[in-house]
């Protein structure tokens, strides 16, 4: 396991590589290091301006080599948002390591947890928090997979769309409450009143009569929480979803 001293360690160095390359305009810190919240267990963040979009993939293969020369990367995971890469590294000591590059002209605070320590950012309007719409729709698809899934006998696949159904309700929660929704970030923060009904949408067995409790759970809360964001699709769908949770799971099909 890391210490808190060795990743301080490993940023500052990452830091500095950063500031010594003539390809990167900026640097900036990001995540919960910014805002007090740094623990135990938090990991790097990092986030890099380069100077021309045909630099990234160079920048990025320069210090991806350095992560597994020098510090021993097992392996990595990237991930795109728009302009940005974000390349993810899990070291051996379990220290996650997350360095994301992005053109200069798209450098700048995607979130408050944006801290700039070296170069310049461009300033960016404050990202719109993520519609419902499409929310309220995965959850409604995930429900009606949910179903088919028990009547036909299929407990995992019915467990796993129930979760979806359930985490679609979570950051509709979220998002109402004005809480990060990406990855679960905001839902420890939501008031007990939001959080209890949920608890009772956790599958707790795969029998058919516990998929069917839970099921019909994260459905009472989904209607809830699309009352809150649309009173009229609320209207038109809550008849549907309720006829969902009154299948009789013995039928075929």
């Amino acid at each position: 396991m890391f210490t808190p001293a060795e990743r301080e360690r490993l940023r500052s160095e990452l830091i500095e590589l950063a500031r010594a390359d003539h390809r990167i305009s900026g640097g900036a810190i990001t995540g919960s290091a910014t805002i007090g919240h740094e623990d135990r267990w938090s990991d790097i963040d990092l986030a890099f301006g380069v100077r021309e979009a045909s630099e990234i993939a160079g920048t990025l293969t320069d210090f991806s080599e350095r992560m597994y020369r020098d510090h021993h990367a097992l392996h990595h995971l990237d991930v795109a948002r728009e302009a940005w890469i974000y390349r993810v590294f899990l070291l051996p000591s379990t220290l996650q390591v997350d360095l994301a590059f992005a053109p200069e002209a798209e450098f700048g605070a995607r979130a408050p947890t944006f801290r700039l320590i070296f170069g310049t950012a461009t300033e960016k309007p404050p990202a719109s928090p993520s519609p419902a719409e499409p929310l309220i729709g995965w959850a409604w698809l995930y429900a009606l997979h949910a179903r088919s899934s028990i009547a036909r006998g299929k407990p995992w696949q019915a467990e796993y769309m129930i979760s979806g159904m359930r985490d679609q309700v979570l950051a509709l929660a979220c998002r109402r409450h004005d809480l990060p929704s990406r990855e679960g970030r905001g839902i420890d923060c939501l008031p007990r009143e939001v959080q209890v009904p949920l608890e009772s949408a956790l599958v707790r067995s795969l029998d058919s009569g516990e998929l069917g409790r839970a099921f019909s759970a994260a459905t009472a809360a989904l209607i809830s929480e699309v009352r809150f964001a649309d009173q009229a699709l609320a209207g038109r769908l809550e008849p549907t979803l309720r006829d969902l949770v009154g299948t009789r799971w013995s039928e075929p099909g």
